[in-house]
């Protein structure tokens, strides 16, 4: 059995003892190529077959000492459970394969698809009882992968916390287990559920042979890489064990998330825009069709919980002057709701602050060429709110024990039917009764006390699974009763993104880090996993509120036009000259935000603590235009800077430039040359300063 598509070949096979083996993952190759599945022998007393084989979906059994696919105890307490080839069938693009324990009615379904133009492969499982007695499911992955034997491979990953997420690890791969993990109930700003995998000395932006995935799954997750006993790669990934149990009652199935993996041989660069591209074509909502994000505004840093009718309506005037095209109104507009320490969980508009309900409001905007957008943080509650007085149950607890808040707020507990049917109603309702075209939804705090009372013991861990498919369900029902609403996914910035949620929203919140200098850094780290059309990225106030840092206007565009372009300074204290400066550049971005929202994505100098300065490059998908981004950090007198070379251009076809934002070419850059000269030659520009930028636009 083998999967083909993008130049990539995935390939499996059954043993003479009945074991599924993988046989290869990387380049294509022919379809005479000899892969064969051979059991192994005992390699010593030590190291039974069972421990050696390797299985592409292993029960926790028969000595396996590497990480299981899945890990049983059925009811009389057996924890041994061997899984063994029973058939496999092709129903379009997918394939499934049954595998089924030796003794017990217990079979597992493994799903694949592979992508025809990325090579990117979708794999999950799905677990089902076929006994007349529960069997209790402690651990199971969507996939697990083996790469052959080495001691060259490193991992990279993205870690990071609050603010200063997506920070880029590199680590090599040994036999001590790498773990990737949240156990926050949602993906978390720790870990991303994303891995790439490089042979040493091999792996570059340009070069190299990369292995690559990513979780669809916005819970709890665990990703662990590591050498089995035999130096093989091992990669598994799924729900995270820690306080999870399932208790699989007589014909019940339970199916993991998706995990999606890759393969380039042309190095990280073309491993992420292969991955950018999958995304735009097949998890992102609208796929192909897919709106081009709009240029926002959020109110949030202008007023904070000091929201009115009046207030943010001269806000909008403002914010339609220098061409916006959505008005958000973040935290303050509903409830009892004057500060963080109350109201969360009353979902109705605040008849001190909006007289006269949002209806004036959004009527302005409309009239002022802009659509109008709301921030929600509906799985969250105050104690102080009508809703939590009338539903303290409603909340993760554990009976007679604490109930730990963060910010001021509780958890409300999504795997209740009647929690997720009240949220649903009552956004449904705020979205039909006022004319929104989009919601921030936010998520501001991780699980403590994690407890689901109301439900038998044995389901009440249920709830770090049950929890996210209901959100999943809220997101999905929203969308569909109302086609053209579209949805922002925010944690805290980027907690909780994944490409689970990315499957239901429509752009996500990057980071609280607005700072433009530390996006540089944040948004080089996100474009290794996910596509830069969804990577909101905002223009603030100067200093910047996190670290005081002082930058120009222009330089803080230049940052944030290399994502998904929001606002969100105090246009209240901005001078004749910063909106001159701002409609510059919106109407500039407008004019390239296809090019960077769907073309391709070049890290050709990517920022770095030891680098003066940065730069991107962005193609569009036809390769006639394309845009540089040039990004210093600070200079010196002696700097002799070296050229940059963008990439991705046709050699054969004759490119213009310009600067974007209309201002005179250096005297030594030519208007006009061709990709290959642009490519082999490069552009050189000594920009000097501090925190100065420039962008060039390419056209044909």
């Amino acid at each position: 059995m083998r999967l083909d598509g993008g130049g990539v070949t995935y390939a499996m096979g059954v043993d003479e003892q009945g074991y599924l083996q993988p046989l290869y993952w990387g380049q294509a190759l022919d379809e005479k190529a000899p892969l064969i599945a051979r059991h192994p022998t005992e390699l010593s007393g030590f190291d039974p077959a069972g421990s050696i084989t390797a299985q592409e979906y292993a029960g926790q059994g028969e000595g396996l000492v590497s990480e299981p696919g899945i890990k049983a105890v059925f009811a009389d307490g057996n924890r041994d459970l061997v899984l063994k080839y029973r058939g496999h069938k092709i129903s379009g693009e997918t394939l499934t394969v049954e595998l089924a324990d030796i003794r017990r009615p217990l079979t597992v379904i493994l799903h694949y698809a592979i992508d025809p133009a990325t090579g990117v492969i979708a794999r999950s499982a799905s677990v089902r009882n076929g006994d007349s007695k529960p069997v209790r499911i402690d651990q199971i992955a969507a996939a697990t992968y083996t790469l052959p034997v080495g001691n060259g491979y490193r991992l990279r990953y993205l870690t990071g916390r609050h603010a200063s997420e997506w920070s880029q690890v590199e680590t090599p791969v040994t036999p001590a287990l790498t773990v990737l993990e949240s156990r926050r109930g949602s993906t978390g700003h720790g870990n991303q559920p994303w891995f790439a995998l490089v042979k040493d000395g091999k792996g570059s932006e340009t070069d190299g042979p990369v292995w690559y995935g990513a979780l669809a799954w916005s819970g709890s997750f665990r990703l662990s890489v590591g050498l089995d006993n035999l130096s093989r790669v091992r990669i598994s990934g799924g729900y995270n064990p820690y306080d999870f149990s399932w208790a699989l009652k007589p014909g019940e199935s339970l199916d993991t998330p998706i995990f999606y993996t890759g393969y380039s041989s042309k190095g990280m660069g073309d491993a992420s825009r292969r991955f950018h591209a999958f995304q735009r074509a097949a998890i992102i909502p609208g796929g192909a069709k897919a709106k081009i994000r709009p240029v926002l505004y959020n109110s949030w840093e202008a007023t904070t919980f000091n929201v009115t009718e009046a207030g943010q309506m001269a806000l909008a005037e403002k914010a339609a002057k220098i061409g916006v095209e959505r008005f958000v109104v973040d935290d303050g507009w509903f409830g009892a709701r004057d500060d963080d320490k109350a109201g969360l969980g009353d979902w109705t508009v605040n008849p001190r602050k909006f007289p006269n309900g949002l209806k004036p409001l959004i009527d302005r905007v409309k009239v002022l060429g802009m659509d109008f957008g709301l921030w929600v943080e509906p799985e969250m509650v105050n104690v102080k709110s009508d809703l939590y007085r009338a539903h303290p149950d409603w909340v993760l607890n554990f009976p007679d024990r604490p109930r730990t808040e963060g910010r001021n707020q509780l958890v409300l507990n999504l795997a209740r039917t009647d929690v997720r049917d009240h949220l649903l109603a009552v956004l449904d309702r705020l979205v039909r009764q006022n004319d929104i075209a989009f919601l921030k939804w936010d998520y501001n705090r991780n699980w403590t006390e994690a407890g689901w009372p109301g439900v038998p013991p044995q389901d009440q861990q249920r709830v770090q699974v049950q929890y996210v498919r209901n959100l999943y369900y809220i997101l999905s029902e929203l969308r569909r009763r109302h086609p053209g609403l579209e949805i922002e996914g925010c944690s805290g910035g980027g907690g909780r993104i994944d490409l689970g949620i990315m499957g239901l929203t429509d752009q996500s919140w990057t980071s609280d880090n607005t700072d433009p200098y530390d996006r540089l850094i944040i948004q080089d780290g996100f474009t290794q996993a996910y596509a830069p059309s969804i990577m909101m990225a905002w223009v603030t106030d100067s200093p910047n509120w996190g670290n005081g840092r002082e930058t120009s206007l222009d330089y803080r565009f230049l940052s944030a036009m290399q994502g998904s372009l929001g606002i969100g300074a105090n246009l209240d204290h901005w001078q004749e000259a910063d909106f001159a400066t701002a409609r510059k550049w919106i109407a500039a971005y407008k004019s390239i935000r296809d090019i960077v929202q769907r073309g391709d994505l070049y890290r050709i100098a990517p920022p770095r603590p030891d680098a003066a300065s940065s730069a991107t490059f962005h193609v569009s998908p036809d390769k006639r235009r394309a845009v540089l981004f040039q990004m210093l950090h600070s200079s010196s007198f002696r700097d002799n800077v070296e050229a940059l070379h963008p990439e991705g251009l046709d050699p054969l076809r004759s490119y213009r430039v310009r600067m974007l934002d209309g201002s005179a070419l250096p005297d030594d850059v030519p208007t006009e040359a061709s990709g290959a000269y642009w490519m082999e030659q490069g552009l050189r520009v000594k920009l000097k300063g501090d925190y100065k930028g420039a962008a060039y636009l390419f056209e044909s």
